[in-house]
Formats: C-alpha cells, structure tokens, sequence
C-alpha cells in the first residue's frame, strides 16, 4: 500500500503518559501522569461492551490505534496510558505491536475502564 495514500489517516493527536508516583508523607503514594509525547494517530473502532465497576454497569470501548514508528513510539508499553489530545479522553493500553509493522506501531486500547 502507498505510504502517502495512508499517512493522510493520521488525523487524531494523541499523547501518551507514564505513571509518576512521589510519597505523600503519611505511608501512601500520590499518583500523577507525565506526558512523554504525541503523536499524529489513526483511531479504528472495533467494538463496545458494558463493565460491571462498582456494582454498576459502565459502557466500554475497544479501538485500534495506528501511529508513526519511531524511539518514542515503539517505547510505548502497556504501563503507559492513551491520551486523546483535542477530546481529552484516556484510555488503557491492552497490546502494543512494534514488530509486525516497519513504519507503523499498533495499539489496542479501551476506554470506559479503570486505568
């Protein structure tokens, strides 16, 4: 497939954050993100579901992301979490693949569940 004719997909911003926790001083942990970078990205739908959290039911969703292969990207893990950039909606990191695709990494993430 031409390289060109699939880059003009990427229309999303997404950032990706790793946890930081500092001690709070009484025994417990403070827990923040810090961003490590964005990305340009495809987001692929592929379905939803319900959760049951907290003795309710909670909507879930399942997406493929695609972003550019490069140091940062393929350091993604699944520690880290999904920021959508212009809606500002977090999601969870289930699978990264940076080694079926050369010029692209995959994500599957969720939204709609514990992070």
């Amino acid at each position: 497939m031409d390289t060109a004719l699939t880059t003009g997909r990427l229309n999303e911003r997404v950032a990706f954050d790793i946890e930081d926790q500092t001690d709070d001083g009484y025994g417990g942990k403070n827990r923040s993100w810090q961003e490590t970078f964005q990305a340009a990205a495809e987001i692929i739908y592929e379905r939803g579901g319900e959760a049951t959290i907290a003795g309710g039911l909670t909507g879930t969703a399942s997406w493929k992301v695609r972003i550019r292969a490069h140091a940062a990207s393929r350091a993604v893990t699944t520690d880290h979490r999904m920021r959508d950039v212009r809606r500002g909606l977090a999601f969870n990191i289930r699978e990264v693949d940076a080694l079926s695709d050369r010029l692209y990494v995959w994500l599957k993430v969720d939204s709609g569940v514990a992070i």
